[in-house]
């Protein structure tokens, strides 16, 4: 008999694979050439792609299960500590950073919902829109100013884990030896791309401009200029999109009621 918490945990796994597919998808529609207009809109743009070929509808179906459970896996590393990040500034941070994680995920989860059931979801201005509504408030560009500056530090963050291999902590040792390039690559590239997204919030807060804010569509495409960058962001969009496939299965993850240690003990 499977229990809740095993039945959590599995969601997370579901959940860590697709998202490693939206993520090649979003790769791989970067490199294609009919691709700019999905790219722009950024998961979602993955998710129309998906609806469009055989059988999507059901991907799509198993994909909001996935990644409500990664949501929720999200929500209990944040509010429960399950994998001890500890209570000090720094614990504190990644807490929230994760509780950042179970906003976005839960929203992408109702957006692979809704293309299942056959709406027709749109993203490619949603960073501008929420930009202008928050520029309507009093202080709502130092709102904007705040995000983007947790972001630059959530990208500092990636790049620290792919320079560090961090984030191998956290997989067993079971893994493929070449899970851990395909992480560094990932983080990097995610880094980059949240550092654009980042500095237009800034931007976006600082010249009080709701035209500045970039969604993650909108930062990828914003580097189609520079077309070697460009090209080196879509193939690591992909090994990151990979690396989340694999890890779906090694990831090292805590029951909601237990901790990361026992976790842990389970794969020794």
């Amino acid at each position: 008999m499977v229990d809740k918490s095993e039945k959590l945990v599995w969601l997370a796994r579901l959940g860590y694979f697709a998202r490693g597919v939206v993520y090649s998808l979003l790769g791989y529609l970067a490199i294609s050439a009919s691709g700019s207009s999905a790219v722009k809109q950024g998961q979602a743009g993955a998710m129309e792609y998906i609806n469009q070929i055989p059988g999507g509808t059901a991907v799509l179906f198993l994909s909001a299960i996935g990644l409500f459970g990664y949501a929720l896996f999200r929500l209990s590393t944040a509010v429960l500590d399950t994998e001890r990040h500890g209570n000090d500034a720094k614990g504190i941070a990644v807490r929230i950073g994760h509780m950042c994680s179970f906003v976005i995920y839960l929203g992408l989860s109702w957006t692979a919902l809704r293309f299942a059931l056959g709406s027709k979801v749109h993203a490619d201005s949603r960073a501008q829109d929420m930009a202008a509504t928050a520029l309507t408030y009093d202080l709502g560009s130092l709102a904007l100013g705040a995000v983007g500056i947790g972001l630059v530090a959530a990208a500092l963050f990636q790049v620290k884990e792919a320079a560090t291999l961090g984030f191998m902590k956290r997989v067993t040792a079971a893994a493929p030896s070449y899970t851990c390039w395909l992480g560094r690559a990932g983080y990097f590239t995610r880094g980059l791309v949240f550092l654009v997204m980042g500095w237009s919030l800034i931007r976006s807060g600082w010249l009080e401009s709701s035209s500045e804010a970039l969604s993650l569509g909108d930062a990828i495409t914003d580097l189609r200029d520079i077309s070697p960058l460009y090209l080196a962001v879509a193939a690591g969009l992909v090994l990151f999109g990979v690396f989340s496939m694999i890890v779906a299965r090694y990831r090292i993850i805590p029951d909601p009621g237990g901790d990361f240690e026992a976790a842990k003990a389970r794969f020794t």
